[in-house]
Parts: structure tokens; sequence; C-alpha cells
């Protein structure tokens, strides 16, 4: 069982190329493989997520191996925690899928593996179904997440909004999430360009409930990067959203943009409910 309807939360099966439920909901799949799970009422714009100017420079920026060592980082803690057969993992925001591929083509060297990949992004989930066959895409709300109950051993979240309690509910107990969130330094040198008093991103955790903490990680490392280069970094961030003209005029015009990367990864593993426990502890 893959998908849950965003409408009813009933199972969806697949029947030649649409998903359908009991109730007769129905999602067509499109042709590059993935399927539009956000009905019109549960979106917050005309078309939420990145647009495909966006997705195209992002492609172009994470291709030159800017955050490749990110993305092994995330392999390596995976590759690491994850034992067993036949795993099942979801990517929530995934974007195009850059971080999502790699997880998968990782986990299924050592067996079997179930990789889904989520965004709100139509244009994210379009450009990385059509390039990587590996893994399942949906477009979806990542606050409410068209997944059975206990489905998955490991969730990734790089930088995405997600309610605690739909974590919980999807990861299977003892299953994993793997959170990515700014350091305090990172992308600072943009901070700099931008805004008059410059603040270090908070280092305080979020709480998970019905998760435990169990590791934390650190990784920085300096960039060097060209007037083009350094507008996508831009654009990628919410920053890009507060940069007057002046700012880009300056990434314009130089030549090699030093910038500091700064990411904080938190893997938590999930944890049975207090009255899950007790019960338990009365058998």
């Amino acid at each position: 069982m893959s998908y849950q309807c965003p409408l009813c939360h009933q199972p969806l099966s697949s029947q030649a190329s649409s998903w359908r439920c009991e109730n007769r909901h129905q999602f067509d799949q499109a042709k590059e493989g993935y399927v539009n799970l956000l009905p019109v009422q549960h979106k917050r714009s005309k078309q939420p997520g990145d647009s495909a100017d966006m997705m195209l420079a992002r492609r172009e920026f994470l291709d030159a191996g800017h955050y490749q060592p990110l993305q092994q980082k995330v392999c390596d803690i995976f590759a690491r925690v994850l034992e067993g057969d036949a795993l099942s993992l979801l990517d929530i925001g995934c974007g195009e899928g850059y971080y999502t591929h790699a997880v998968a083509n990782r986990m299924q060297e050592k067996g079997p593996a179930d990789v889904h990949a989520l965004d709100v992004s139509k244009v994210a989930v379009r450009f990385g179904a059509k390039r990587y066959h590996n893994v399942k895409f949906c477009v979806a709300s990542s606050h409410r997440l068209p997944f059975a109950d206990n489905q998955f051993d490991a969730v990734l979240r790089i930088y995405a909004p997600c309610k605690a309690e739909e974590l919980a509910r999807v990861v299977k107990d003892r299953g994993y999430v793997l959170t990515v969130t700014p350091g305090p330094r990172h992308l600072i040198q943009f901070k700099e360009l931008i805004y008059q008093h410059v603040k270090l991103h908070d280092e305080t955790p979020e709480q998970l409930g019905g998760f435990t903490l169990v590791e934390e990680h650190s990784l920085n490392y300096p960039m060097r990067l060209n007037s083009e280069e350094s507008a996508a970094l831009l654009q990628m961030t919410p920053f890009a959203w507060r940069a007057r003209p002046e700012v880009w005029g300056v990434l314009a015009t130089t030549a090699e943009f030093a910038v500091e990367t700064d990411f904080t990864l938190r893997l938590w593993q999930r944890t049975r409910d207090i009255a899950e426990s007790c019960q338990a502890g009365q058998e």
C-alpha cells in the first residue's frame, strides 16, 4: 500500500494510470510517473512551491556539486543506522530529488528499498520524477502526509516544515527522522549584504513530540562561487525575497564570491507514546 487519499484518508489503489479509493476519489498519474495528491482546497496559492526558473537554477547549482558534502553526510547517516530488508523511506520537501535519489541509491545497494519523495511544488516533482526512476514522487502537503500509519523506517526532512504528529504517525516504532537545518553561520555573507544588523541562526532544537534526539552533527565548509552560482544560491534561499536590486548587482559583478555553509543535522528516533508504554508494562 503506497498512498492514502488526501480527502477521506482511505487507501488508494493503483488502476491503470490513476489511483482511486473506495469512495471513488481519483488521482491521475502523470506521464512522468508522479501522482498529484494536493487537492485545490489544500493549496495556499495557485501554484505553490518553486517556479520552473527557480528549479532550473537550483538544479544547476546542485549538479555543480556545491552541496555534495551534505548529500554524502545524509547518505552516510542512513546507511549506518538503517538495517534490515525492504526498507521504506520518505523525503519531505524533496525539491527535484537531489538528496532523495542519492539516499535511494545507497539504500538500494544494500537491498530492496521503497523510497518516496514529496513536495508541494508540482514543477519540482515533475523534474524529479522525469530524472530519477528509483524514487516514487508525489505532489502533496507536508502537513497532510498521504501515507499510512507506521509506513516508514525513516524520514528525511531538509528545511521543510511538517507537523510532529504527522511524522509520529507515519514513522514506525524505533524508526528515524533526520532533519537538516541552517547552522548559526549558514550563508552569513548573504545576510551581511542584505541586512543592516546580522543575526546568527537560532541553534535551539525544535521539539518533536514522540521522538528522542539521539545524534547531532555540524557540517560546515567554505564555498567560492562565480557570479551565476552565487545568484542561483541566493535565489534558493528565503533571503532572496529581501534582497534589493543592488544586492543582485553586487553578485553579478563579483567574479568570486566567498560564502560559508553551516548545517545542523539531527537524528531523531521514534518512541512509543506514554500511554502505549504504560499499557505494555501492564501486560
